[in-house]
């Protein structure tokens, strides 16, 4: 079992727990719910269960077998094919600012790149950032991290979010040694 495989078999069994639901019950009541797309499900959890949003998130892509790394995986896809297919059209022109991140997060050590549908996940013991594109002119840059310095670039995100903070970025310009260095305390948080 991979570390993933093992993150996410702890993360559901902690979804249980504080549901006081079996993963059978959870994924009858969202079937119950007639909601078929994820954030109406996602959502539903969230306020009916009092789930957080990584929890909620989770838990719907586990009942609708619907994450991006597993469909990556039948459609016989590796990370780099996700990540191409992520910085086509419109959005080819931020690629490169994709690419300067990775290669100086690539830095830091050993790390898992996990591919969803709309961004990849960068994860350690646990998801330390996630990088993908938010619209066609911005790369979004999500970081795992308790507190950093106040800065205008950062975005603190709510309580229970997928992320502590996110960052934009337009341009390979502002991949700067700020933004690698919050994203390497994220990293060396997270494991």
């Amino acid at each position: 079992m991979s570390d993933m495989e093992k993150a996410l078999a702890t993360q559901l069994a902690n979804i249980e727990k504080r549901s006081g639901k079996s993963l059978d019950e959870l994924a009858a009541l969202i079937q119950a719910s007639g909601l078929a797309k994820h954030g109406e499900i996602r959502d539903m959890l969230k306020r009916d269960l009092g789930l957080g949003h990584g929890d909620a998130n989770t838990l719907t892509h586990h009942v609708l077998k619907s994450d991006g790394q597993s469909a990556a995986a039948a459609a016989g896809l590796g990370a780099d094919d996700v990540v191409a297919g992520l910085y086509t059209g419109p959005k080819a022109a931020l690629r490169p600012i994709h690419d300067k991140l990775m290669a100086e997060i690539n830095t830091f050590g050993e790390f898992e790149v996990a591919p969803k549908k709309t961004y990849v996940s960068l994860r350690r013991k646990k998801q330390f950032a996630m990088i993908g594109p938010a619209t066609k002119t911005q790369v979004e840059v999500g970081l795992n991290v308790k507190s950093l310095p106040p800065d205008s670039r950062l975005v603190e995100q709510p309580p229970n979010s997928m992320c502590n903070y996110k960052v934009r970025l337009s341009s390979v310009a502002e991949a700067d040694a700020a933004l690698i260095g919050w994203i390497r305390q994220a990293f060396d948080s997270a494991g």
